[in-house]
């Protein structure tokens, strides 16, 4: 195994990644092999149509892309000049980007023409005096409104050396490389600041904790408007010379077509990707004997899952990854040394230079067993959300701790027992229930797919547990049996004592189950 790469700013990664690895393939997209000489080359041209343009330190671009080669040469580019990237998504609707533009103070868009029914062209010729900030807008695809560029114009830039060079040497490793919205699983998005310094500390701590190495090659479905794709796929990848598998946009048939035509070694995504996978007939098909480790990660895996996980990787480690935005990306994984009864019940232990501590609610820290709020402090801790001194203020505290609102306890070999948000617990006849134990148990059910459960208002117990369960394919179960189970295997006052059963739950744009959703029905 060859030491990931160690710098200060992520331009300073690409250059000594390219330098060695040259013709070397960095992404496949679409059965096309990109080298890391081209990426470096495209990034200078755009780097230098951003400049020519009058960019400056410290603009930002909001992206709205899949996962495709323009994304990325439009962040190296960014880096190379002092530039951030505002994470924006497909997903995202008028309400949603009118906040996240004006907030963050976007300067330029850079669009899909259109995706499915949206026709993003005209949307945002109307859109433009909604978000009067943005000076430039950028059409990648396709021919935009009047007065737009064509990406394609800006890709054939003649690269200017000297004005590179030049903004090379202005970016520091505690400029601003993202601004990444939270989820918002709960209340308005947050903007996280991410710096290259703490972008650089996570995903360097993730390449040395997975050995990654350029005899690697990992798929990525995970969005680049989140951490989970830019930080723990896309920078974790670069640090360690290795190829992605760019994947445009999650579809089980899709991945399960790439993955028989490349041979990954290493299987990652959220809980919610590995379970669309394994339940797909055509997983069967794949040869999985080169894939060396499978990381789930983005929130809690339950067992049932993890279980399937090693009976389908064979000659891969399973870990757990549990990372947010406002770490930078991972801060926690399973150890190579854990026994996997540990990896079914922890999600491992902090990686990097991280401190640990969990509190209770007066900011006291607790000991070993004690339940409590999971907080961390660590290069790759952002510092704030961006211009909202409240919510920092409340969410980091001033010795630089982030209070991640994730409730868990620490056992006494050090391991992380998650039991989920802090803002998901409710209380049931005066007992605390966190959702992911009844979650983990309901899901172990062999008719069962999917499952998310929250505290709804009760009259008689003050909250009661509410639980969405998507059955397995073709399974026929009704409430009785859901209850009859959970009475065998949990105190009475974790028993569920609402089940409503769907086709599917709401997702946030990261793969998550978005319990807020649950809750305004």
């Amino acid at each position: 195994m060859k030491n990931p790469i160690k710098t200060g700013t992520i331009w300073e990664a690409l250059k000594i990644a390219t330098n060695e690895m040259q013709d070397s393939t960095m992404y496949i997209y679409e059965g096309r092999q990109i080298s890391y000489n081209e990426v470096d080359e495209i990034s200078d041209r755009i780097a230098t149509g951003l400049l020519t343009l009058g960019f400056q330190k410290g603009d930002k671009i909001g992206i709205i892309g899949l996962n495709q080669p323009e994304c990325l040469y439009t962040y190296f580019a960014a880096a190379k000049i002092g530039v951030a990237i505002t994470g924006l998504s497909v997903r995202y609707r008028d309400s949603e980007l009118d906040y996240m533009i004006n907030q963050s103070k976007t300067r330029a868009i850079l669009s899909l023409t259109s995706l499915f029914d949206m026709d993003y062209v005209n949307f945002f010729d109307n859109f433009k005096k909604t978000i009067p900030g943005v000076k430039e807008y950028i059409f990648m695809g396709g021919q935009g409104f009047d007065g737009s560029i064509s990406f394609e114009t800006l890709i054939k830039t003649e690269i200017d050396r000297e004005l590179i060079d030049s903004s090379n040497n202005e970016v520091t490793p505690d400029d601003t490389i993202l601004i990444i919205y939270t989820s918002g699983t709960t209340g308005r998005p947050k903007g996280t600041v991410i710096t290259h310094k703490s972008q650089l500390a996570s995903a360097y701590a993730q390449a040395v904790h997975i050995k990654i190495s350029p005899d690697d090659m990992m798929s990525l479905a995970l969005p680049l408007n989140h951490v989970g794709g830019i930080t723990c796929g896309i920078l974790t990848a670069l640090l360690g010379k290795s190829k992605i598998l760019l994947i445009p946009m999650f579809s089980p048939d899709y991945v399960i077509e790439q993955m028989k035509k490349f041979k990954l070694t290493i299987a990652t995504g959220v809980p919610t990707i590995h379970t669309l996978l394994l339940m797909n007939e055509k997983f069967k098909e794949i040869d999985t004997s080169a894939i060396r480790l499978v990381i789930s990660g983005g929130s809690n895996s339950d067992t049932t899952l993890l279980t399937q996980l090693h009976e389908a990787y064979p000659n891969a480690v399973v870990m757990n990854l549990y990372g947010l935005s406002e770490t930078s990306g991972m801060v926690v994984m399973s150890p190579w040394e854990s026994s996997f009864d540990y990896t079914l019940k922890s999600i491992g232990k902090p990686v990097g230079n991280l401190a640990l501590k969990i509190i209770d609610e007066k900011n006291n820290t607790v000991g070993t067993d004690v339940v409590g709020q999971i907080c961390f402090k660590g290069d790759q801790v952002i510092k704030q959300y961006h211009d909202m001194p409240e919510a920092t203020k409340d969410g980091f505290d001033k010795e630089g701790w982030v209070l991640t609102g994730d409730m868990g306890c620490i056992d006494e070999n050090g391991y992380i027992i998650l039991m989920g948000r802090k803002k998901e617990m409710y209380i049931q006849g005066g007992f605390n229930v966190y959702p992911v134990e009844v979650e983990n148990l309901i899901t172990s059910h062999p008719k069962v797919a999917m499952v998310a459960g929250i505290g709804v208002p009760d009259k008689i117990l003050g909250e009661v547990g509410k639980y969405y369960i998507v059955p397995a394919p073709g399974a026929d179960i009704n409430e009785k049996e859901i209850i009859e189970f959970c009475k065998e295997h949990l105190a009475d006052y974790k028993i569920p004592r609402k089940i409503e059963f769907r086709n599917e739950l709401p997702m946030t744009p990261a793969g998550k189950i978005k319990k807020a959703a649950l809750k305004e029905n």
